[in-house]
C-alpha cells in the first residue's frame, strides 16, 4: 500500500483459540511443504465412524443412488425442531414463529474446495457453515439444512459419507440438523446446503436498516481464511491455524440471535469481504461507512504470514472471504458484549452513490467476492 507506519492495530487478541503455536512462513522457523492430500489430517476425527463400514471398499456408483442415500441418512442426528427427518418425500419442522428464515448456497469442485488440500470432512463442515451464518446473520437461530450433492460415479464412497459427517457436526455446533436432500450423478462434484432458520419472535435485522450515527461493529475472525489460502497457495501447510481457518471457517452463530436482541439495525455475515459486505449494507441503507483501520486488529502471525508472501496483512482483513464473521450496525447508545469490536461507523451519504471508506479514503486495492468476476 505504500504506507511506512501501519495504521491498523497489531494484536495476538486473547481468548482466541485459532492461534496454535507451530511452523510459520515468516523465515524464522521451518516450514513443512503441502502434499497432495494435505488436509488428511483432519480426517482422524471421522475415520472411528467410517471404520469397517462396508461403503468404505467401493465407489459410488457400486454403492449405488440408495445405498448411498442409506448410508448417508444413518449418520445423521435430530433435534426437537425436526418433527419428520429423512425417509418421506419431504422433511416436516417446527416453525412456531409462523415466519422461516431460508438460504442457499452451492460449492463447486475447482471453484470453491480442492480434493487435495481439503478433506470431505472440511468441505462438509465449511459448506454448512457459510449457510448456517447466513441463517445466524439475520437474527435467526439455525434449525434444518438440506443437501443436494452431484458426485461422479467412480468416487469412493467414503468421500461423500465424509462429507455429511462434515456437515452433520457443524449443524450440531449451530444447533440445527440435516433433514433431507437428494443425490445425483455429475462429472463434478457439487455441494448444495439449504439452510433453515427460526426467528423466534424477533423481527429479521436485514442490511438496510443503518442510520446515520450508527456504529459498526463486529465479531469473529477476519483475514484468517484469506491467509490460510495464500499459505495453501504458495506450497505450503503451515502455520496451521490459517490452514484450519480457510479449510473450516468457524462463524459466531450465536451473535446473530445476540445482536438482533440488543437492537441491531443491520447486519450481514462477511463472506466476500469485510469492504465488500459492508458495501452491501450502506447500499441496501443509503449510508457511507467509514472504517477505522487502527480499531481492526491484525494477529501478529498474520502479518508474519504477510511479510513473508508480499501481502499487507490489513487487505486479507478488508478483502478476504469465507470467515463468515457477523459485521452488524447498532446505535450508539447500546453497550457492546465484550467479543463485539467496533471498527468504524456510519453517515450520511457525501455523494449520490453510498460507499465504505477507510479512514475516510477508498480502499485503493481491489477485493471481495464475485463469482463471475476476475479472480486470483
Amino acid at each position: 500500500m505504500g504506507r511506512g507506519t501501519p495504521r491498523y492495530r497489531v494484536a495476538a487478541r486473547s481468548g482466541e483459540t485459532r492461534a496454535v503455536p507451530g511452523p510459520r512462513i515468516d523465515g524464522k522457523h521451518p516450514v513443512e511443504p503441502a502434499r497432495a492430500g494435505a488436509g488428511a489430517e483432519t480426517a482422524a476425527e471421522t475415520a472411528a465412524d467410517t471404520e469397517g463400514d462396508e461403503v468404505m471398499k467401493g465407489t459410488v456408483g457400486e454403492l449405488g443412488e440408495f445405498g448411498l442415500i442409506r448410508e448417508l441418512t444413518a449418520r445423521l442426528t435430530s433435534t426437537p425442531a425436526v418433527k419428520l427427518g429423512p425417509g418421506d418425500d419431504a422433511a416436516v419442522i417446527a416453525a412456531p414463529d409462523r415466519r422461516v428464515v431460508a438460504t442457499t448456497d452451492v460449492l463447486l469442485e475447482g471453484r470453491h474446495f480442492r480434493r487435495d488440500w481439503s478433506t470431505a470432512y472440511d468441505v462438509g463442515r465449511k459448506a454448512a457453515a457459510q449457510n448456517l451464518a447466513d441463517i445466524a446473520a439475520m437474527g435467526a437461530v439455525p434449525t434444518a439444512v438440506l443437501l443436494g450433492l452431484v458426485v461422479p460415479a467412480e468416487l469412493p464412497a467414503t468421500w461423500p459419507v465424509e462429507l455429511m459427517d462434515g456437515i452433520r457436526d457443524e449443524c450440531q455446533v449451530a444447533g440445527a440438523a440435516v433433514v433431507g436432500g437428494d443425490v445425483v450423478r455429475g462429472e463434478t462434484i457439487t455441494v448444495a446446503i439449504t439452510a433453515l432458520g427460526d426467528l423466534r419472535g424477533r423481527a429479521p435485522v436485514t442490511r438496510s436498516g443503518a442510520r446515520p450515527g450508527d456504529l459498526i461493529a463486529v465479531t469473529g475472525w477476519l483475514g484468517w481464511s484469506a491467509a490460510g489460502l495464500a499459505v495453501l497457495s504458495r506450497g505450503f501447510r503451515s502455520p496451521r491455524a490459517f490452514v484450519e481457518a480457510h479449510r473450516r471457517p468457524e462463524p459466531p452463530y450465536h451473535a446473530g440471535p445476540a445482536a438482533s436482541e440488543l437492537g441491531a439495525t443491520a447486519m450481514t455475515d462477511v463472506s466476500d469481504g469485510l469492504v465488500a459486505d459492508l458495501g452491501h449494507i450502506a447500499a441496501a441503507s443509503g449510508v457511507d461507512i467509514d472504517l477505522r483501520a487502527a480499531d481492526i486488529d491484525v494477529p501478529a502471525q498474520m502479518s508474519d504470514i504477510g511479510q513473508a508472501v508480499g501481502v499487507d496483512p490489513l487487505h486479507w482483513v478488508l478483502t478476504g472471504g469465507e470467515d463468515h464473521a457477523i459485521v452488524a450496525a447498532f446505535p450508539r447508545d447500546v453497550k457492546l458484549p465484550a467479543r463485539w469490536r467496533v471498527i468504524g461507523e456510519a453517515a450520511a451519504p457525501a455523494g449520490r452513490i453510498p460507499q465504505v471508506t477507510v479512514d475516510g479514503a477508498a480502499w485503493e486495492k481491489a477485493g471481495g467476492w464475485d463469482h463471475f468476476g476476475e479472480q486470483p
